[in-house]
C-alpha cells in the first residue's frame, strides 16, 4: 500500500506536467518556435487520442465483455454498439450546442439592428444619403462569420471550447478507470503497469493541453481548472481503488459490465473527438490549419501524428 500511495503523487505530477506544458509553450516569445511546437504537440496529441480510442479503450472494453466470467453475451456486437452510442452522444452534444450558439448570435444581431435603427432615427442632422447607404450589421453575415471566417476550428469560436469539453469528458471517464485498474493490479504486474500509465497520462495530457492552450483568454481561471481536473482525476481513481482494494473483484459480472460499458462509451467519445474535431478539422475541412500549410509544416505535422499513434499503440501491449 505505501508504494501505491507514493505512485499516486507520481501520476499526479506526470499528468499535470503533460497538460500544462503546452499552455506554457504557447506563451513563448519566439513565434516560429511557438508555431512548430504547437503543430508538433497538437498532431502528436491527435495520434494519441486516436490510439487511445481504438487500441486501448475499444480493445479493453471488448476484453471485458468477452470475459468467460461474464458468460456468452446474447448480442455479440455489444462493444461496437456502445461505442456507436458514444459517437452519437458526442455528435448530439456538439450539434445542439452549436445550434444554441448560432441562435444566440442571431438574437444578438437582431438586437444590434434594432439599436442601430433607433439611434439613426435620432440623428436628425445626418445626411439622408449616408443614412440610406450606411452598412448595417446583418444577422446572416454575423452567422457566417461565426462559422466560416477563420475556419471551423478557430480557437476564437465558442463551439471550439465545446469540442474541447467533449474531449475532456471522454478522457475523464476512462482516467478514473485507469487509476482504479492500476491500484488493484497484482504486485507482480504493478510496476510495469505503472510505467505504462505514467507515459499514457503524459501523452494524453499533451493532447488535451494542446487544445486547451489555444482556447481564447488567459490561463486563469478556465484553462487552469480544465487542466487541474485532468491532472486530479486519475489520482482520484487511484484513491477510490485504495478504498476498495480488499473487496474489489475484477471478475465480478457487475464489475465487468460497468468497466466494459464505460470503456466503450469513452472510446466512442474519443473516436468522434479524434477523427472529427481534431484530425479532420485540422487537415481536410475548410479553414483547417494544415490544409494549405507549407510542405515543411505538413511534414512535421504528419510525422507527429504518426508518432503519437505509434507510441500510444505500443503502450497498448502492456495496458
Amino acid at each position: 500500500m505505501p508504494l501505491r500511495i507514493g505512485t499516486l503523487f507520481v501520476v499526479l505530477f506526470t499528468s499535470a506536467l503533460g497538460v500544462f506544458l503546452p499552455m506554457g509553450l504557447v506563451k513563448l516569445p519566439f513565434s516560429s518556435i511557438n508555431t512548430i511546437a504547437t503543430t508538433v504537440i497538437k498532431q502528436f496529441g491527435t495520434g494519441v487520442i486516436l490510439s487511445t480510442a481504438f487500441v486501448h479503450l475499444y480493445t479493453h472494453a471488448n476484453l471485458m465483455f468477452s470475459n468467460e466470467c461474464l458468460g456468452e453475451l446474447e448480442y455479440e456486437a455489444t462493444t461496437s454498439a456502445i461505442v456507436m452510442a458514444g459517437i452519437l452522444l458526442s455528435f448530439l452534444t456538439e450539434y445542439i450546442g452549436h445550434r444554441i450558439l448560432l441562435a444566440r448570435a442571431h438574437r444578438n444581431c437582431i438586437a444590434q439592428d434594432s439599436a442601430t435603427e433607433t439611434g439613426s432615427q435620432n440623428q436628425k442632422h445626418v445626411d439622408v444619403h449616408v443614412q440610406t447607404h450606411a452598412p448595417q450589421p446583418a444577422p446572416a453575415m454575423a452567422l457566417a462569420h461565426l462559422g466560416h471566417s477563420h475556419g471551423p476550428h478557430d480557437p476564437t469560436q465558442a463551439n471550439t471550447k465545446l469540442s474541447v469539453l467533449v474531449m475532456e469528458a471522454g478522457v475523464i471517464f476512462h482516467s478514473v478507470l485507469i487509476g482504479l485498474t492500476l491500484v488493484v493490479a497484482g504486485d507482480s504486474f504493478y510496476k510495469t503497469l505503472l510505467v505504462v500509465i505514467v507515459f499514457h497520462q503524459f501523452f494524453e495530457g499533451l493532447a488535451l493541453g494542446a487544445r486547451i492552450a489555444l482556447l481564447p483568454g488567459g490561463i486563469l481561471p478556465t484553462k487552469t481548472i480544465m487542466g487541474a481536473v485532468f491532472a486530479l482525476i486519475t489520482p482520484i481513481g487511484m484513491a477510490i481503488g485504495m478504498g476498495v482494494i480488499n473487496s474489489f473483484n475484477g471478475n465480478g459480472k457487475s464489475t465487468l459490465i460497468a468497466l466494459g460499458t464505460l470503456d466503450a462509451l469513452s472510446a466512442g467519445i474519443l473516436v468522434w473527438v479524434g477523427v472529427v474535431d481534431m484530425w479532420a478539422r485540422d487537415w481536410v475541412m475548410e479553414g483547417g490549419e494544415m490544409l494549405n500549410a507549407p510542405i515543411g509544416r505538413v511534414s512535421i505535422g504528419g510525422f507527429s501524428l504518426i508518432a503519437g499513434t505509434a507510441l500510444m499503440s505500443l503502450l497498448g501491449k502492456w495496458a
